[in-house]
């Protein structure tokens, strides 16, 4: 007897219910003659099946037969019972779809894959989806999540010409794994429509939605996607025209929002005249350090003082979390302030000869188990995190208003919860001055929309590779700059200890870009930072 499914269990394996409104619009737009051949290739309760059977009636089919796969046999049952009483019949297989051969003999392929990270998603399974996206000429690296080889595999089911329809992640538009799907879908298909949506359409999925409608498999390439938008599941039949592009390259990122032609006019005019730059030019990101325990690792000075900790066995560092690093600098009067206010600013790292006290902590951290964590099992000696030199600036990692480049007067070394820039030497004296002031364009502000990916709360999350790719102002612009920055520095950081951010960057704007861009170039770039960033809080927002 199979056990009930229940909500933490289709969780586990990646399946999240899918809006009625989403199953009719694209079984309306794939299912378009009596005698196509329907396959959704993870079925679950047939949400995709029971629309795509009212599709075909619709069109006169009098008993169709659609085609299914699903993994849990409990919803393989439900399923075929549903289309039973809808007058049809259900040819569901229960297997894992990575099982079944690519025989191209369906007109459609339509369904929402089951989205299982890589982290949670190991051993054979994994290892037949990487095999059977290999077989459709897509390599993927070991941190694709379940969905990407699956939509691979799900085309390969497909005649010459044939539909697929599917719901997908927003990762798809953005994430470097990502990048050979995005390519594959406009390399092998005559036509590519993505649906974006201002409201997150799976709350408990902690994920942004793209809807995919690729046509013409074997027909294509594309090489163009169209964009459209929608509200919710509820308004997709209000769906406007839309903006087609085409990619720089058939992988590069696919926006989720179209800028104004003025915008990108601007930016174009920005780049090629080298007032702006890629953050990589002058300077390398990296990640923070990993405690493996950060409640026992990250000191406060009051704990320091009760354990008798001597400062050799001690560094200083950014407080774990970014909320302290919205303002111009980290200084050390900042972070003495925040040690005062009970934060911790020290983390434990023994010398080579720990004093009575560490000793003490340290074995005190044994009997408790600490030494048990990966990241603490795996280093020797555990209790020594792995540290880099204290960077010259702060990238914050998660921004519910946007990413910061912040100063670190204070020499602190920073923990995972933030990223670091290490500045080339012929620019560190310049940067370390003005930069973090002069990120607070207009035009910057838009770049980290832009290459950043929006999270559930509206959280705008930049890696240390997306960081390397925000465009920041070039050194030339700096220098040429610099006198007013530094004029203005201290005005800016008040107006950020006052949480007036926009109010910053358009101070920011008057000495930074009076040359580079014109008024109305300025005011795209600024609408459009704007529709980005309330689209971003509108998500985060909603469910």
């Amino acid at each position: 007897m199979s056990r009930a499914d229940t909500p933490s269990l289709r969780k586990g394996r990646g399946a999240f219910f899918t809006p009625e409104g989403i199953t009719q619009h694209l079984a309306a737009w794939a299912v378009r003659d009596v005698g196509d051949r329907v396959l959704e290739p993870s079925t679950g309760e047939a949400a995709f099946l029971v629309a795509a059977v009212d599709r075909l009636k619709e069109l006169g089919a009098v008993e169709p037969e659609v085609h299914g796969v699903e993994i849990h046999g409990s919803s393989a049952g439900i399923a075929r019972a549903l289309i039973s009483q809808l007058g049809a019949r259900a040819v569901i297989r229960v297997s894992d779809f990575f099982k079944i051969a690519a025989l191209a003999k369906y007109d459609v392929v339509i369904g929402n894959p089951p989205f299982i990270r890589y982290q949670d998603w190991t051993g054979a399974q994994r290892d037949r989806a990487r095999l059977a996206a290999l077989q459709q000429g897509v390599a993927l690296t070991g941190l694709a999540s379940s969905w990407a080889a699956f939509v691979v595999h799900a085309a390969g089911q497909l005649r010459s010409g044939g539909r697929l329809a599917m719901v997908l992640p927003a990762e798809l538009l953005s994430v470097n794994y990502a990048a050979p799907v995005r390519r594959f879908l406009l390399e092998q298909f005559r036509s590519v429509e993505l649906i974006v949506f201002d409201e997150q359409v799976f709350p408990d999925a902690e994920a942004d939605t793209v809807l995919v409608k690729a046509d013409g498999w074997r027909e294509g390439p594309a090489g163009e996607a169209r964009l459209r938008q929608a509200r919710n599941a509820g308004t997709l039949g209000e769906l406007g025209a839309g903006t087609s592009w085409i990619p720089t390259t058939t992988d590069a990122r696919w926006q989720p929002l179209p800028l104004r032609d003025v915008t990108t006019d601007a930016l174009a005019s920005v780049l090629e005249q080298g007032h702006f730059t890629p953050l990589i030019t002058l300077g390398e990101t990296s990640l923070g350090a990993v405690t493996g325990g950060n409640r026992y690792f990250a000191l406060t000075p009051q704990r320091v003082a009760q354990l008798q900790i001597p400062r050799r066995d001690l560094v200083r560092i950014s407080p774990p979390g970014s909320a302290h690093l919205r303002r111009l600098d980290l200084t050390s009067s900042r972070l003495g302030a925040l040690g005062k206010a009970g934060e911790p600013t020290w983390l434990l790292w023994p010398s080579a000869s720990p004093a009575q006290a560490t000793q003490r902590y340290i074995e005190e951290g044994e009997h408790t188990g600490v030494n048990d964590a990966y990241k603490c099992r795996v280093r020797r000696p555990w209790y020594r995190t792995p540290l880099l030199a204290p960077p010259d600036l702060f990238v914050t990692y998660m921004n519910a208003d946007a990413p910061r480049l912040v100063g670190n007067s204070a020499g602190a070394r920073h923990l995972n919860s933030v990223h670091g820039v290490y500045l080339r030497g012929d620019v560190r004296a310049l940067a370390r001055e003005v930069l973090p002031v002069a990120s607070l364009n207009s035009i910057t502000l838009l770049s980290g929309e832009l290459t950043g990916r929006s999270y559930g709360g509206g959280i705008l999350k930049i890696e240390p590779r997306e960081a390397d790719r925000w465009w920041v102002p070039s050194e030339a612009l700096l220098r040429a700059r610099h006198g007013d920055l530094v004029e203005i520095k201290a005005q800016v950081d008040s107006l950020l200890k006052q949480r007036r951010l926009l109010d910053a960057a358009s101070l920011v704007d008057e000495v930074l870009l009076v040359d580079c861009v014109d008024p109305n170039q300025l005011a795209a770039v600024r609408a459009d930072h704007a529709d980005w960033m309330a689209r971003r809080m509108t998500r985060g927002k909603s469910g």
